[in-house]
């Protein structure tokens, strides 16, 4: 690219499953980059983090947004509430009529939205509904604007490939709703990517949406089946059946693949609706590359490779879990609130600090959390009942944690590599939760101390009720956990 023709991109929802993996392609491309968002410190540990330019900015704050804009050549908006609850479509409202403003004000040359792809003459989903409206309300900007609609997007760690993945690897035999029997024109993650940034230079005179979609339509059955030929499965046996609501499905989803029901409602309602593209004229401004748009195949077989390989770099879950804590940490006496539960325990071990922290690194996951099993994967049944994300979310990589990733029910709220692991909890409890690990050297023994500390702070007699009920339980799960844990690294001596 040549230098005149770098732009300062500000990219919103850079902790995000889309913006994630926009920021390197835009630098890459030779663009500038500057990004928004509400935890910047959740961005520390991404390999771009230090040549992009980090702004915090709360997308509903017309102020931090307006901040966040100034000087920008595009914006790209790519936040969205999904999961939040009912009140999601007021929410996508409320911060894209923020943005709207904002981008008008500011005099910003180009400002580019994923949306989705709708039907004609069908009820939409809310979802859909919602991202029709927030694609109409920047339109109305008054700044040159391009909305992308897509549908499924297939990428390892999207939201509906997980689905997709877990749904198929799962059940050899499904008893399916309707939904299943719906049109849809997938489209691969490398390929919105490249119309992302192709957008970056568009002329001005660029006003409107544009469908984009992969080269294969069929329905979700005919997907399940293909991604289980791709990924070498025995061939799946769907059964559907007419009396399935959204609500059950959303539910039952939830307890089959990762995404938990807040977020796969809207997904599974949407997918009710025909989704395929009605026309393709973006190639007439961002041209389809010499081979070709990528096909489901080939798209699952890269996704299903990545997972395999460890190489997903950013996942749905990496972006914040609506109503899990932002509160600040509990360090300020003044914010606890005169009540913080506290489980600290300590163990020295013969094991280097080296190999305690690679054993602390790699808990969750496949690795499990070194002590009464059962529980905790009772405690992962109970948060999903209830709508938590439960334990299945996993880890994005088996051996390293990055600021931001999500780990089973917990978010990587803090790492300094070889010393410190602090997680805080996003199942649905009565309060805010974190769990701690120090690593130390032991200066008299020459060994290492482990140090680890559950902190709890109550929402409420709830809060208070929930701790003591569990209190009892501690020595097991806190007590065998320090003791697994070092248990594990002596035994990589």
């Amino acid at each position: 690219m040549a230098p005149d023709a770098s732009k300062l991109c500000l990219v919103t929802g850079a902790t995000g499953y889309i913006g994630g993996r926009l920021v390197p392609e835009l630098l890459a491309a030779g663009h500038r980059v500057r990004v928004m968002t509400r935890s910047p410190d959740r961005l520390r540990d991404h390999p771009w983090a230090g040549q992009v330019e980090i702004v915090r900015a709360d997308a509903a704050d017309a102020d931090q947004v307006a901040t966040a804009c100034a000087g920008a050549d595009v914006v790209y908006y790519l936040v969205h509430a999904l999961g939040s609850g009912p009140e999601f479509e007021e929410t996508d409202r409320r911060t894209a009529e923020v943005m709207a403003r904002a981008v008008g004000k500011a005099g910003i040359g180009r400002l580019v939205y994923l949306g989705a792809l709708v039907p004609e003459e069908e009820e939409l989903s809310p979802h859909l509904r919602s991202r029709t409206e927030v694609a109409d309300i920047l339109l109305g900007s008054g700044v040159p604007t391009v909305v992308l609609r897509a549908a499924v997007v297939l990428g390892s760690g999207s939201a509906s490939f997980e689905m997709l993945r877990y749904l198929t690897e799962r059940l050899p035999v499904m008893v399916t709703p309707r939904w299943v029997h719906s049109r849809i024109q997938p489209i691969a993650v490398r390929d919105v990517l490249r119309y992302l940034v192709g957008c970056a230079t568009l002329p001005g005179s660029v006003h409107r949406a544009f469908d984009i979609g992969g080269p294969d339509q069929m329905n979700y059955a005919e997907m399940m089946q293909r991604y289980a030929a791709v990924a070498e499965l025995p061939r799946r046996r769907i059964l559907p059946v007419p009396l399935f609501s959204p609500s059950l499905s959303s539910h039952w989803v939830g307890l089959i693949t990762p995404v938990p029901a807040g977020i796969a409602r809207p997904l599974v309602e949407s997918l009710r609706n025909t989704v395929v593209c009605r026309e393709h004229d973006i190639a007439e401004y961002v041209p389809d590359p010499p081979e070709g748009l990528l096909g489901f195949d080939e798209a699952v077989r890269l996704a299903v490779q990545r997972v395999r390989d460890s190489a997903v770099t950013t996942r749905w879950a990496s972006a914040s879990v609506p109503g899990a804590p932002s509160d600040p940490l509990p360090t300020d006496p003044d914010w606890a609130g005169g009540t913080l539960y506290v489980d600290e325990r300590t163990r020295t071990t013969t094991a280097s600090a080296e190999e305690v922290w690679r054993v602390v690194e790699g808990i969750g996951g496949e690795n499990g959390w070194y002590s009464f099993p059962l529980a905790w994967r009772v405690r992962g049944w109970m948060d999903r009942w209830v709508g938590g994300v439960g334990l299945r979310r996993g880890r994005r990589d088996p051996n390293r944690l990055f600021v931001g990733d999500a780990l089973d029910f917990w978010r990587v709220e803090a790492r300094e590599d070889g010393r410190l692991l602090r997680l805080r909890a996003e199942m649905r409890v009565p309060g805010l939760a974190w769990l701690e690990f120090h690593v130390e050297h032991d200066g008299v023994d020459g060994g290492t101390v482990l140090r680890q500390r559950a902190t709890f702070a109550p929402h409420g007699l709830a809060g208070h009720l929930y701790w003591w009920a569990v209190a009892a339980f501690h020595g097991i799960v806190f007590g065998g956990m320090i003791r697994g844990l070092t248990r594990a690294a002596e035994q990589q001596s």
